[in-house]
């Protein structure tokens, strides 16, 4: 009897052993169910619009579902601090603009609690960076840069532009711009890149900082006229178009999309991801969805978005600052 209880608790422990090892290897695989693609914004914006491709080609990837949820709200705070500050497990991730730099600095600003911090979220790849182009309607005079500045210097903030909102990169885009012209312009800000568009189409306001995508129909069609871009080199489908470094003007400004988990997510679990995204970018489906919206991938993996990141933070940073505290009044 005596041995019978030895072999029943030998049993029992490696029973225990075995459950404890298959509880572990389960908890090792990732993913083993749906990922949630968290986009900040409402539905139609860059950052909507680059999620769904990639959300589709990582599903095949990774063999489980990848959803996207807009989370909107206060500039895209209410969507990003959702997923700073997630269970940091992979299964809830960001679909970033490079207005996550902005929001922490503009709470800086105004000495208030930050809706999260940049140290809460880690890069696991950058998906597009589109340069911005600078359109003026296309009834008003200015043919160059050349001809707007000397304009502009004239009459100071007689010359107006719209943005998708105060501290938001269509508006940190054209005060970097100012800036560097030595122009003040005054400052129209709407509650978001749609409306924004509207107003200069409509001739409300003068100019518009935007990413190409969005205004190239119009440029075509005859409603707007492009000045400069902020890239490093030439847009592609704007070749006539000088960079800003071309006329002299050390700015350059893109509006990327890239994706982010929360800080705390275990390495194996990101390079998981970062492996998803590397095969996704690839796939046909994805650039043939990036060649509808004129957008071109510009894919970096965590290390290289990182440093792009950095450089892209300290930029806005210095920006913000010197633009200094606004009292939001958005037009609608």
């Amino acid at each position: 009897m005596k041995r019978l209880f030895q072999h029943l608790y030998l049993l029992g422990l490696i029973f225990g052993a075995l459950t404890f090892l298959g509880t572990v290897v389960a908890q090792e695989i990732y993913p083993s169910r749906g990922i949630q693609m968290v986009v900040p914004f409402p539905p139609g914006g860059v950052a909507d619009l680059t999620a769904r491709p990639v959300a589709a080609a990582m599903e095949k990837v990774l063999k489980n579902p990848v959803v996207v949820v807009n989370k909107t709200g206060a500039a895209g705070a209410v969507g990003m601090q959702f997923v700073a500050t997630s269970k940091p497990d992979g299964y809830t991730i960001l679909m970033a603009l490079s207005s996550i730099s902005i929001i922490p600095e503009a709470d800086k600003l105004f000495d208030r609690k930050p809706a999260y911090t940049m140290d809460q979220l880690v890069p696991i790849a950058l998906i597009s960076a589109d340069p911005t182009v600078l359109v003026v309607h296309a009834d008003r005079p200015w043919k160059s840069v050349k001809e707007f500045v000397d304009d502009a210097k004239k009459r100071p903030e007689g010359i107006s532009f719209s943005s998708s909102g105060v501290y938001g990169t269509l508006h940190m885009a054209t005060e970097m711009f100012a800036h560097a012209a030595g122009i003040k312009l005054k400052h129209i800000p709407y509650s978001g890149g749609g409306p924004a568009l509207t107003a200069i189409l409509g001739g409300h306001v003068d100019v518009l900082a935007s990413g190409p995508a969005v205004v190239l129909p119009h440029i075509k069609g005859g409603k707007l006229r492009p000045l400069a871009g902020w890239g490093a080199k030439r847009i592609e489908a704007l070749p006539d178009v000088p960079t800003f470094k071309e006329l002299g003007y050390d700015i350059e400004f893109y509006i990327w999309a890239g994706l982010f988990v929360p800080s705390a997510t275990p390495a194996p679990v990101v390079k998981t991801l970062r492996d998803a995204v590397r095969q996704a970018v690839k796939t046909p489906e994805f650039k043939a969805a990036m060649d509808k919206i004129e957008t071109p991938i510009t894919y970096l993996d965590a290390p290289e978005f990182q440093k792009f990141w950095d450089k892209d933070a300290t930029m806005l940073a210095a920006a913000i600052k010197r633009v200094g505290k606004i009292e939001i009044k958005e037009v609608k």
